[in-house]
């Protein structure tokens, strides 16, 4: 295909590959020759299952986990080769040196493990213990050394034994007390069941649910050591029964539920005071007739520090209130240390007082951002200031005022209109932990709710084109029913842009092309938002997913009741300026389905739908759909697809390349993505997608959704590596366009003219995308 001109790949491409030549050639330096010649280095265990019964779907699953148990771990490896063991060598190995390269490489790099290391009888003794604790019992283990070189594997041969199951669980608790019968209750959850294989960890696990049901019971001293399991092997035919009884050791307060106390709050605690001090009641005033609040300099306001204690005088201990008041506690955002501690109330029994000692977070912190960014040629930094204020009116408020500003000019290709831009603006916000509002209703104990306000302002100078002001307001709710539900309500958000010294240049260029005046039209919008977003992406299972969709409006009541019509010339204005009227749903949908521990398919569907009526044609600029760029269409620049199969502008000698937005949107995109090894990490990729118009533009033929907008889908595919930095994900992806939506249908895929050997085709196909995280 034939691309826009100006956007070279050849130092980018040169950035992406360059990385890889430095890692191939620390590899290189990681072979044996450094090995005395009684060593061999440990390449890697293996564990075979000799076990006719087990199919060998499960067996190679089964081998696989046991493998992960083995001691030490060889050497890592990167695209076959040892790459860390290249930088401990290329650092000069166990040679000591004061040169800081050498240094930084060994630093980095890995000792070699030796086929010496490892303890055979050690690894046979975990593997055999494993298989007897998932219920193989009268397993055993052997073990051979084999020598290749000076590369050493050693291979376990593992023979599980028969498995035994469960026929018979009996909870043997004295009924006639209090604590056997609340052990009793909980036997209908429990984990243990007849039928299943004897498990090691389920027993564990078993252990550990009684003792959190008891805990919010009251059973604050019970401990799950004080239950016994016991498990009798000898009722024959690989089955065994299995009895629940109490220790006989097991101290008399961990038999008894707990009372509350009183309850003291040190909201000013500082660490150096020494240690935790324990406080005379009389000396205090209770408030609310439950807490002691110690705050003498009056930081917090008593009734909102009391919403966020869970804990009674006189109720019965219970963990989900404790857990859910030290949660609420750390997620206040206004203490760097939350310490919670139970102490016996002297004066009575089976009864605790309760003592939280709070560390504050500075009131007041400054933090300073600066980055470069590069996109095909255009490259830039942008920087920003961000003030916070906690606490900042007694009630736990936080505020936070953002400077920011940016920079980025065109450094290869053509010069343009677009060439280059200056940005510059404010935001400030007030966050309050709970909803504001004339209605008393609370989603959820478990999370905080939070009603939010902002006030932004950009300035946004295009050199050579135009200027916009843009002022925006928000004001709405936050909240999460639980850890995998979440919402939020935008009460109202008002969005208005101004353009400002339209140049005579690029009104030159409107006049020619009327799509490039939507740009810089005056916007106006306000109304409610509303989005919910689901996901288990957190929990360890193969399918887990992400979903969010969200509902934005504007200007429809006051559309209805003036009579708004741009149809009949009646376009009604607000305070002067014309405004929005259109109702938009979008949503997005993420599937992962893991495939290997070390490797996941992450597949993702956007849907984007709009009508605009009344006093809109369309969706107001900064509202449109668009696609491409480094979390869309890799293969494709930001905004540069669609709307549909309309042809991309491309304006007189200086190339000026509209934005491409529409009032529809779909995107399908599915990533395989595996680790090599440590922090690298692969993926292969391929994208499609497109954007279209609600009506037809006669400036935009083809843009308009119609029932073939299926043809008119945008495909790009590619390849990519990233760096894994725990804290930061660094991603480089080198992508190609395989089918362009503006060329004629029979000539919309383009796998023909794929030509890598040609520098030309590279040149006007090849895109690179340097981003932070994943792109989806």
């Amino acid at each position: 295909m034939k691309r826009k001109k100006g956007i070279p790949m050849k130092s980018n491409t040169l950035f992406y590959f360059g990385s890889l030549l430095i890692l191939a050639s620390l590899a290189a330096c990681s072979g044996t020759k450094h090995l005395a010649e009684d060593e061999f280095l440990y390449d890697k265990g293996t564990v075979t299952i000799h076990k006719d019964s087990m199919d060998a779907q499960r067996k190679a699953t089964f081998e696989t986990y046991m493998q992960t148990l083995l001691t030490p771990k060889p050497n890592k490896k990167f695209l076959g080769q040892r790459f860390k063991l290249g930088m401990y060598y290329a650092g000069g190995g166990a040679d000591t040196t004061k040169n800081l390269v050498r240094n930084w490489l060994k630093k980095r790099g890995e000792e070699p493990v030796l086929l010496s290391d490892v303890n055979r009888e050690y690894n046979e003794n975990i593997l055999r213990n494993r298989m007897e604790n998932l219920g193989f019992f009268n397993s055993y283990v052997t073990s051979d050394t084999i020598i290749r070189g000076k590369l050493g594997e050693v291979k376990y041969n593992a023979f599980p034994g028969n498995i035994y199951r469960i026929a018979k669980i009996n909870f043997e608790v004295d009924s006639l007390k209090e604590l056997g019968r609340d052990i009793y209750s909980t036997r209908n959850q429990s984990l243990l069941q007849v039928g299943s294989n004897y498990n090691l960890d389920v027993i564990i696990n078993e252990r550990e649910r009684i003792d959190n049901d008891l805990k919010n019971k009251g059973y604050y001293y019970f401990s799950p050591d004080n239950l016994l399991v016991e498990v009798d092997s000898t009722i024959g035919n690989h089955k065994v029964n299995m009895y629940v009884t109490l220790k006989p050791e097991t101290p008399e307060k961990a038999k008894h539920p707990q009372k509350i106390g009183n309850i003291f709050i040190h909201p000013n605690y500082k660490v150096t005071d020494g240690g935790y001090t324990l406080s005379n009641p009389k000396r205090y005033e209770l408030y609310q007739n439950n807490f002691y609040i110690i705050d003498r300099q009056n930081t917090y306001r008593k009734k909102v520090l009391a919403n966020h204690i869970f804990f009674k005088r006189g109720d019965t201990y219970n963990r989900q209130d404790h857990n859910l008041t030290i949660s609420h506690l750390v997620n206040l955002n206004a203490f760097k240390f939350v310490k919670n501690n139970f102490v016996d109330t002297p004066d009575s029994t089976n009864s605790m007082d309760v003592y939280y000692y709070l560390t504050p977070l500075p009131k007041r912190s400054l933090r300073f951002e600066a980055l470069a960014k590069t996109a095909s040629v255009y490259n830039g930094t942008e920087g920003n200031v961000n003030w916070t204020v906690r606490n900042a009116f007694k009630g736990f408020e936080t505020v936070n005022l953002t400077l920011f500003g940016g920079y980025e000019t065109q450094t290869g290709g053509n010069v343009n209109l677009n060439s280059s831009y200056l940005r510059y603006g404010a935001e400030v916000s007030i966050t309050w932990p709970r909803l504001l509002s004339v209605y008393k209703w609370a989603p959820s104990r478990r999370f905080i709710p939070k009603t939010y306000t902002k006030v932004g302002y950009e300035f946004l100078n295009r050199r050579n084109a135009y200027t916009l002001n843009s002022l925006t307001i928000n004001y709405g709710y936050n909240w999460k029913e639980h850890e995998q539900k979440q919402h939020d309500l935008a009460l109202l958000e008002i969005i208005y842009v101004q353009p400002r010294n339209i140049s005579a240049e690029y009104q030159a260029q409107m006049d020619t092309v009327p799509t490039l005046r939507h740009i810089v039209d005056p916007q106006f919008s306000f109304g409610p938002n509303y989005s919910y977003t689901f996901t288990n992406s957190m929990e360890n299972k193969q399918h887990t997913f992400y979903a969010k969709a969200g509902l934005n409006t504007s200007g429809n009541v006051l559309g209805l009741i003036q009579g708004a019509n741009y149809k009949d010339n009646k376009v009604e204005t607000l305070f002067g300026t014309a405004y929005s009227q259109f109702v938009k749903v979008e949503a997005d949908f993420r599937h992962y389905m893991k495939l290997t521990p070390k490797s996941t398919l992450a597949s993702r569907i956007m849907i984007g739908t709009s009508y605009s009526y009344g006093n809109s044609k369309s969706l107001p600029y900064l509202k449109q759909y668009y696609t491409g760029g480094p979390t869309g269409l890799r293969a494709f620049r930001a905004r540069s697809v669609g709307p549909g199969s309309s042809m991309p502008e491309n304006i007189g000698k200086e190339n000026f390349f509209a934005d491409q937005t529409g009032d529809f949107k779909l995107e399908l995109n599915t990533e395989y993505r595996a680790q090599i090894s440590g922090m690298f990490h692969w993926a292969f990729f391929i994208d499609a997608g497109n954007v279209w118009l609600q009506r037809e533009d006669e400036n935009k033929p083809g843009g308009k959704l119609t029932g073939s907008f299926l043809k008119e889908l945008a495909v790009g595919a590619g390849a990519g590596l990233r760096f894994d930095l725990d804290f930061l994900i660094i991603r480089t992806d080198l992508a190609l366009p395989i089918r362009v939506p503006y060329r004629p249908s029979s000539e919309r895929w383009v796998f023909k003219e794929i030509d890598f050997g040609s520098s030309t085709w590279r040149h006007n196909n090849l895109i690179f995308n340097l981003a932070i995280g994943y792109p989806f």
